[in-house]
């Protein structure tokens, strides 16, 4: 099993000094990590996976690991066939959440809105992760579409007073492409860095990684945290991924001058 690294933009909301795309991707790409795009900037409304904003994401991304996170704001299918398009010019898994795709509960959807989305999907060839939601409604949607594979998020399996944390890694592992990793203060998914003085334990991380390691999947694990500088949760969370947990595929920086825009 390898496990490719990338950065979620989620790491570059509310800071100061704001960095623009091309900052951050080339920050990611000299440290080896991919990235994980957001539909927009933190604070603001406008999505980026418009149109007339592919050649500036595709120019940005070169040569880079590609996440895509769904736009969360009741996407029309129009708007889901245009980020779809715009994951396959960009390579990207895309993630979305449950609501993004007008799942309310078990078998609640929009006269099978999921359906024409994962359609589409297929019909591009994009590889379509539902992230962690409550788990009886992932099995759902797990034995309803062959194609789906699942983003399992480490805060939200832990925070969950239904079922543990095993009992998630359990039920997804087998169709895990895409992790969402960090930290939370034990009570709530708060996306602090891995290993910073929260709830994420040794046990529960190598139970994860043994559990996919059975299934050899093509796994994208993402780091996706705040508040502290993005440096530094970087650092922060490598130094508990790598030379605490032992977790394989440590990003490598790439030799030869860094790619700049």
């Amino acid at each position: 099993m390898k496990i490719r690294y990338v950065v979620s933009t989620m790491a570059f909301w509310g800071k100061q000094s704001r960095l623009s795309l091309e900052q951050e991707c080339d920050l990611l790409r000299a440290l080896g990590l991919g990235v994980e795009l957001g539909p927009n900037i933190g604070g603001l409304d406008e999505c980026r996976y418009d149109k007339r904003d592919w050649p500036r994401l595709a120019a940005a991304t070169e040569d880079m690991v590609v996440a895509m996170r769904s736009r969360n704001d009741n996407p029309s299918i129009e708007q889901w066939a245009e980020q779809i398009g715009c994951a396959k010019l960009l390579k990207a898994n895309i993630i979305a959440d449950l609501q993004s795709l007008r799942i309310q509960g078990k078998n609640a959807d929009d006269g099978d809105f999921i359906g024409e989305v994962v359609k589409m999907a297929e019909d591009e060839e994009v590889k379509f992760c539902v992230e962690t939601g409550p788990l009886d409604v992932l099995k759902d949607i797990g034995g309803r579409f062959d194609s789906i594979w699942y983003c399992l998020d480490t805060g939200y399996a832990r925070c969950d007073a239904k079922h543990s944390f095993n009992e998630y890694v359990d039920t997804l592992a087998k169709r895990t492409a895409h992790l969402h990793l960090s930290d939370h203060n034990g009570s709530f998914d708060d996306h602090r860095p891995l290993g910073c003085a929260g709830g994420a334990n040794h046990n529960d991380f190598d139970y994860l990684l043994e559990s996919l390691k059975k299934y050899n999947n093509d796994v994208i694990g993402s780091l996706e945290m705040t508040p502290c500088t993005p440096v530094e949760m970087i650092k922060r969370s490598s130094y508990f991924l790598f030379d605490i947990l032992g977790w394989p595929n440590r990003p490598q920086k790439p030799a030869g001058e860094i790619h700049s825009h």
